[in-house]
């Protein structure tokens, strides 16, 4: 869905901001861009709208070299959300929702009742909230109306940066929730730009680590955390990644071991799903002195039990590289 092909940015002062970026986000993917503030990230992120012009190479969306494309009419086809959310103040919460579609030429009445869908869509009532004005709003709130608004002419390609800055810690948790379950819906293809490591792990299907204007390392948080490609990589991620690859692990039937031949006694510790992340399932397993838990599949059936050996096997298959993703310089 968007390729970036040997892309450079060089600025009049000589400052290369990228430089001979080249990698491909697929359709529905949610890839994040993680690095210090200054490394290009933003800069990258800001070509696909054409905010920023490359110096040499291409960007491509849905095959579409975007150098012959008008620049309003590719902004008004994807998405963008900001930390500043943006909202016009002297506008309604439905009417800043409708901003797009009705650039676009959509009826009124037919714009304003898709930015009452995105609005309940992202947890905001448009009967409650509709007629409210961005300064009646929490920062939270203002948040979600942006995310209404960069989806409500349901555009392909979606752009945030970061997105969830300008909260404090729990809301920001809330709403990266919140979007994941959204994301897991509407299956947008989005960028995402943070210099927070968690959130890029936690948010990414495959997140990009980068260095001074170019990726160090492009993959699964899983295989970065596991298999950080250089001693950049390795001390940017932290040395705790291996606890940061709990939570973006799930419990898969491979890591189990059969059920006991006997059933548990009374007391034992209750299943969790297959799926679950081993951050959750160690936690389940810690609580308890059997040195196992069960994990059940769809009916609720168990199908084996997961020990501390079994959470040790699930990090090393998930930290396996996988060099097909390894992004072309």
């Amino acid at each position: 869905m968007i390729r970036f092909e040997h892309v450079t940015k060089r600025y009049p002062d000589g400052t290369t901001a990228v430089d001979d970026l080249s990698f491909e986000v697929a359709e529905g993917e949610l890839v994040t861009l993680v690095g210090p503030s200054g490394c290009g990230k933003t800069t990258t992120m800001m070509m696909v709208n054409r905010l920023v012009e490359p110096t040499s190479g291409r960007v491509l969306v849905d095959g579409r070299d975007i150098a012959g494309v008008d620049p309003v009419a590719l902004r008004r086809k994807i998405g963008y959300v900001i930390q500043q959310v943006g909202l016009f103040p002297h506008r309604t919460v439905l009417d800043n929702t409708a901003t797009v579609p009705a650039l676009l030429g959509w009826k009124k009445s037919a714009a304003r009742a898709r930015a009452a869908e995105l609005l309940d869509l992202v947890g905001l009532d448009p009967a409650t909230y509709g007629s409210r004005y961005p300064a009646q709003l929490s920062g939270g709130q203002r948040q979600r109306v942006g995310v209404a608004r960069a989806l409500a002419a349901d555009p392909p390609v979606l752009l945030m940066d970061e997105p969830f800055g300008a909260v404090d810690p729990v809301v920001r948790e809330r709403l990266q929730n919140e979007f994941l379950a959204l994301q897991a819906t509407v299956r947008k293809t989005v960028l995402l730009v943070t210099h927070d490591i968690e959130e890029a792990v936690r948010m990414g299907d495959r997140m990009a680590v980068y260095g001074q204007g170019r990726i160090e390392q492009f993959d699964t948080p899983a295989t970065v955390l596991g298999a950080p490609a250089t001693p950049y990589v390795a001390d940017f991620v932290g040395s705790d990644r291996g606890l940061k690859r709990l939570a973006v692990t799930p419990v898969t039937e491979a890591d189990l071991d059969p059920l006991p031949p006997s059933p548990e006694p009374a007391g034992a510790p209750g299943p969790v799903p297959l799926g679950t992340s081993l951050k959750d399932a160690l936690a389940a397993l810690l609580q308890h002195d059997t040195g196992r838990l069960a994990v059940t599949g769809d009916d609720g059936r168990p199908l084996g039990v997961l020990t501390p050996e079994g959470v040790h096997r699930a990090l090393r298959r998930a930290s396996a590289p996988a060099p097909d993703r390894t992004p072309r310089r």
